[in-house]
């Protein structure tokens, strides 16, 4: 209130002063001058104003505020056109109306401030003139106005030429004007509402289904646009008022929804509020989208502890927005989103009382009394086994359900059967979706929108591990599904239920994956698992990440490497479900993040594990070689070759060459090579680009890594073959923009020039990040590199091992959370050792 004192004698002061530089006859700009100068100091009071009033109290303060700048603006404007000789402004028939946000009382402080101006056609008034002097007075003193000039006559056909015009006009307010223009202005705002209503209807859930699609939910919430944002709330506010003509939801109460299901959505909606608005006054512009950047200091503003406490409840008031839009949305609208003809299909799809099943989605009456949680499971249990949508007239009986706890173990009975289904995604997809999940699911209660910021993961961990059941349902690599397919029911019961908790030990300061493994046992419990399931379950949830590790950071073809990860998985049986489980991990990361790259060290990690784990000595490198060289000899492929082709494949030296590549990619790069006269080079696209290179002349690879260090390298191999050809592989993360293809050849054909030099910024690396391992074996050294990600720091390594005629056999590049973890396996040749700690001194400063 004391505010609002201040503001009135602020106007009062500005109003007298204005009047002053009328009686004086000063220049409109110097009036504009004036309004200018009072609008910049009331944005700058903001920040205080915000300390004082947040969610929607500063927005009415803000509204009401900008009320009064466009009143007295108007005024000023009929002062200066009409002298002493003011008529009454109700004589006037011009009407100044807020629309959308400001229609609301909820415009945001950079949001632009629409408004409608409507007028009546009246001889005796030149209003065209005083909407004309209006605008330019409002434009001159800075106001950020988007604004409509209509008659109001016009008003419907304005409404039906355009549905955001109507949409806007659904929140209309009088600013300052005439009574009886308003009085017009109201009867033709009825007759909009009541215009094909269902038409509007339809169209308005269409655009905020395409919208959705747009800005799904993400960790950085955008507050306006994005699923469970204000445009959802929105919607229900629109849909409410052209069905019922409702000024408030509040009106509702009590006949649409419960006094408390409301307040819950209040709630929600009054912290979105809050973080708009400051989102607004921290970065002065019409910021919707809160990310990672401006968290820190919302989290300051609103009092809320640290980024990741802010980013938590942001998360769960939009769900519970969305939540309660779904349900309402469909409820009004539901009259007008089906006719008759599905109803008499539903009637005959019944799965009992008051739920039916048509197409695929099941369906649900809003008037039928909740059945009891086990009675839902139930429902869902007798389903057919397929991917099922699920209404939100659905979503609300198992949003409201009572949950009791602890849970019965005939609850506990149900959850198996639903586990045992093949397809479990959408089960536990409406589970969330209605809050249950971790009523359910006691383990998520620590996780549940818990957001992830780490560089990697697009989901908070709950939706992040449905969404790895749903790869597991739906999986595209050949390799994994062929082992899920041959799984027994019971390690696909179990697998389900470890990919589904393994990051449920997340939001604790212990690391999650032993957290995890103890959450993991107890459900195994209540779903009546045998009991040497737990220790297999514990165990992977522990190991989930070991796979993804190792696959990406060590080296795959040292024996200790893969002894050691056996050693923690245990049996081939572990090994094929955290191979399956770690495919589930990465892809429900989020789109693009399983990439071909990725699947293939996977792979190799597996069939050399499996190699491992079935041998009761243990293999050197000579006899993998052996047995490499024996399935090659057996391929047919390799057999159509002359045998002069066959000894030279052979008689390649590099083990790495057999150990990374199968038969037919052995025959396959080989014809390549017996091509070769001097050079050839070929850009393939992937995940990313892949250049292939084969040679008998020099490779400025220095050269060429510095001109292409705008990409990334995912991987490097580079293998010498036979007849004095080497082969590059070289794998990169993105795919160059479009049309560069020809300007990355050119690059390629210059790198044969060996004159060629590039500077490169020498990289800041520290002693303890690079280690050298001369007795790697008894052909290979490796260097190891654990550093901070830099721009061209491959490139710089590969200079350096030139200039000391030091040959890379092959380098794995893995860059996670801004650090790169390197490893180059180097050829024992020309005092290799020696020459690569003189470089590591180089590179350290030492």
């Amino acid at each position: 209130m004391r505010y609002n004192v201040t503001q009135k004698a602020v106007i009062m002061s500005i109003t007298e002063q204005i009047e002053d530089l009328i009686e004086n006859k000063a220049s409109d700009f110097a009036i504009s001058k004036l309004f200018k100068s009072y609008i910049h100091d009331y944005k700058s009071s903001l920040g205080e104003l915000f300390e004082r009033n947040q969610g929607k109290d500063f927005l009415v303060i803000h509204t009401k505020t900008l009320d009064s700048i466009i009143s007295l603006m108007y005024k000023t404007v009929l002062r200066r056109l009409f002298g002493n000789y003011l008529p009454m402004r109700s004589n006037i028939p011009i009407a100044f109306i807020a629309l959308g946000s400001y229609g609301r009382e909820q415009l945001c402080v950079h949001s632009d401030i629409d408004l409608m101006i409507v007028y009546e056609k009246n001889d005796g008034y030149n209003t065209a003139a005083i909407i004309e002097k209006f605008l330019y007075l409002a434009w001159d003193a800075g106001l950020k106005l988007g604004h409509r000039v209509h008659e109001v006559n016009d008003l419907l056909g304005a409404s039906r030429d355009d549905i955001t015009i109507k949409t806007a006009m659904m929140e209309s307010r009088l600013i300052i004007g005439s009574p009886f223009t308003w009085s017009a202005v109201q009867t033709r705002l009825t007759a909009i509402r009541h215009d094909n209503p269902r038409a509007f209807v339809l169209a308005k859930i269409e655009e905020a289904e395409a919208r959705r699609k747009k800005f799904p939910s993400s960790m950085q919430p955008h507050i306006k646009e994005g699923v469970g944002g204000l445009r959802d709330s929105q919607l229900l506010y629109w849909i409410a008022k052209t069905l019922y003509g409702v000024t408030t939801l509040k009106e509702l109460t009590g006949t649409l929804f419960s006094e408390e299901q409301y307040r819950e959505y209040r709630i929600a909606l009054e912290l979105l509020f809050r973080v708009r608005s400051a989102l607004h006054l921290l970065s002065g512009k019409q910021q919707d989208q809160l990310v990672l950047d401006y968290m820190p200091r919302i989290a300051q503003m609103l009092g809320v502890g640290d980024e990741r406490r802010l980013v938590t409840k942001l998360l769960e008031a939009q769900w519970r927005i969305n939540n309660f839009t779904q349900i309402y949305v469909t409820k009004m609208a539901r009259i007008h989103l089906h006719n008759t003809a599905p109803l008499s299909r539903l009637r005959a799809g019944r799965v009992q009382r008051g739920f039916y099943a048509a197409e695929g989605v099941l369906y649900a009456s809003y008037h039928t009394a909740t059945p009891s949680i086990d009675a839902l499971l139930e429902m869902l249990v007798a389903l057919e086994d397929r991917p099922w949508q699920f209404d939100p007239s659905v979503l609300f009986h198992f949003t409201y359900v009572p949950i009791n706890h602890p849970l019965r173990a005939r609850t506990y009975a149900l959850l198996r059967k639903l586990f045992e289904r093949r397809h479990l995604y959408g089960l536990l997809k409406l589970f969330y979706d209605a809050g249950i999940l971790h009523h359910l699911i006691g383990a998520f209660k620590k996780v549940l929108h818990l957001p992830q910021f780490d560089g990697y993961h697009h989901y908070p961990v709950d939706l992040h591990s449905i969404k790895c059941i749903e790869a597991l349902e739906t999986i595209t690599d050949p390799n994994v599904e062929a082992l899920y397919t041959q799984l027994g029911p019971s390690d696909k019961l179990l697998l389900k239920a470890v990919i589904l908790l393994h990051d449920t030990g997340k939001g604790r300061k212990q690391d999650h994956s032993e957290v995890g493994a103890k959450l993991i046992v107890p459900f195994l419990k209540n779903l009546k698992f045998p009991s040497q399931q737990f220790e297999r379950g514990a165990l992977l949830v522990r190991h989930h990440i070991l796979m993804s590790n190792v696959a990406y950071r060590e080296n795959l073809y040292h024996e200790k490497t893969l002894y050691q990860f056996m050693s923690k998985v245990k049996t081939p049986e572990n090994l094929i479900l955290l191979y399956i489980l770690t495919y589930a991990d990465i892809t429900g990361v989020g789109p693009g993040t399983y990439t071909s790259f990725g699947a293939n060290l996977l792979r190799e990690l597996y069939e050399a594990s499996l190699e491992i784990a079935f041998q009761n000595d243990r293999i050197t490198d000579a006899i993998k070689r052996q047995n490499k060289e024996k399935k090659l000899t057996h391929d047919p492929e390799f057999a159509q070759l002359s045998k002069i082709a066959q000894k030279k494949i052979l008689s390649v030296e590099s083990d790495l060459f057999f150990f990374k590549h199968t038969p037919h990619e052995i025959v396959a790069i080989s014809q390549q090579a017996f091509d070769c006269q001097t050079f050839t080079c070929r850009l393939t696209l992937e995940a990313g680009l892949v250049i292939h290179i084969f040679r008998k002349i020099p490779l400025n690879l220095g050269y060429l890594l510095g001109k292409l260090s705008y990409l990334d390298v995912a991987s490097m191999d580079i293998f010498t073959l036979f007849d004095g050809i080497k082969y590059f592989r070289i794998e990169f993360l993105q795919r160059p923009q479009e049309g560069t293809m020809e300007q990355i050849e050119r690059i390629v054909e210059e790198a044969f020039d060996m004159s060629k030099k590039i500077d490169l910024p020498k990289p800041v690396i520290k002693p303890h990040e690079i280690t050298l391992e001369c007795d790697h074996s008894i052909h290979y050294a490796q260097l190891n590199l654990n550093t901070a990600n830099q721009r061209g720091l491959l490139a710089y390594f590969v200079q350096l091992f030139d200039e000391a005629q030091i040959n890379i056999a092959t380098a794995k590049i893995h860059t996670n959370k801004n650090m790169a973890r390197d490893h180059f396996l180097i050829e024992k040749q020309n005092r290799m050792c020696d020459n690569a700690r003189e470089i590591i001194a180089k590179l350290t400063g030492e």
